[in-house]
């Protein structure tokens, strides 16, 4: 599936694509060298769309399992961070939240088959990956946060598709809102579709949230990350924060950034504020005004 910007660079480590061919003009990724990110040991590398389109990269997918309207996507063998798009089929036409960089013949296809796609909502810059090649391809709008506007590296074409979000929430299509919390990036964003919150890595889903008999009180679920690769949490305020922004919201599932990370169950919503509880007493602040919040 060849494209006008088959030969864009595309930064290895974390999958975002510049509007650049020229390899001796693009010597680093500025998303990989914040310190949020990282450059590995090997150094920083470029790969293009053409390129990894002749390797031997595909994309899988997978129906959620507690229901048949959500689709995950992914790329095998791991490409750059490894997250999962995830696909929404609603009555108000399909929406994909957050993406992967590549997109193959078979995908796209796929996609079109099942209605094709109304928007894309990416959570944050780390997944802006090439979000103009799928726009292009799908004649659809690409929904970001006005706040993380000037992490935009691939201009070119894309104009015509980005919608910014300035409000703290903005419906998508009926009953899919788009929520910001900041936190991780300004403008980091989760999303909301009727008992449903997919979280990216907004608040990142940790191993112990997907044990669900005996769970020892005091048992953490989630974290609230500045940096998730370089383990850098955020401050009480922040997480004060994306509380507030959720707080109005119903949900009993969450659906993290890869593969593996669903969680559900009726104290959900619950398990996200004991988990903010808990990280803001292990940084140091035992006595602090939000561990008197309750809900519901």
């Amino acid at each position: 599936m060849a494209s006008s910007n088959d030969s864009f660079l595309i930064c290895f480590t974390c999958g975002t694509q510049f509007d650049t061919t020229d390899r001796n003009a693009l010597k680093s990724c500025r998303i990989c060298d914040d310190p949020r990110q990282f450059v590995p040991p090997s150094g920083q590398s470029f790969t293009t769309l053409a390129d990894i389109r002749k390797d031997r990269y595909k994309n899988k997918r997978e129906q959620y399992s507690e229901d048949n309207r959500i689709w995950f996507i992914w790329t095998e063998p791991k490409f750059a961070i490894g997250q999962r798009a995830i696909l929404l089929q609603t009555p108000s036409g399909n929406v994909l939240w957050d993406l992967i960089t590549y997109l193959d013949d078979d995908t796209a296809e796929f996609i079109d088959s099942i209605g094709g796609l109304r928007a894309i909502v990416i959570s944050h810059p780390h997944y802006y990956t090439t979000h103009v090649e799928w726009a292009q391809r799908f004649q659809c709008p690409v929904y970001l946060a006005l706040e993380d506007k000037k992490w935009i590296n691939c201009t070119e074409g894309g104009q015509k598709y980005r919608r910014f979000i300035d409000q703290q929430r903005e419906e998508i299509v009926e009953g899919v809102t788009a929520i910001k919390t900041g936190g991780h990036f300004d403008g980091s964003m989760v999303m909301h579709w009727e008992d449903k919150l997919l979280i990216a890595d907004t608040f990142v889903t940790v191993p112990s949230a997907l044990y669900h008999i005996n769970r020892v009180p005091g048992t953490t679920s989630y974290s609230f990350m500045w940096s998730i690769p370089n383990m850098i949490p955020l401050p009480p305020l922040e997480i004060e924060k994306i509380w507030g922004a959720l707080k109005p919201f119903e949900f009993n599932t969450t659906l993290g950034a890869f593969m593996g990370m669903n969680v559900r169950g009726r104290d959900v919503k619950a398990r996200v504020l004991e988990s903010m509880k808990i990280q803001i007493k292990a940084e140091g602040h035992p006595e602090h005004a939000f561990l008197s919040e309750t809900w519901p």
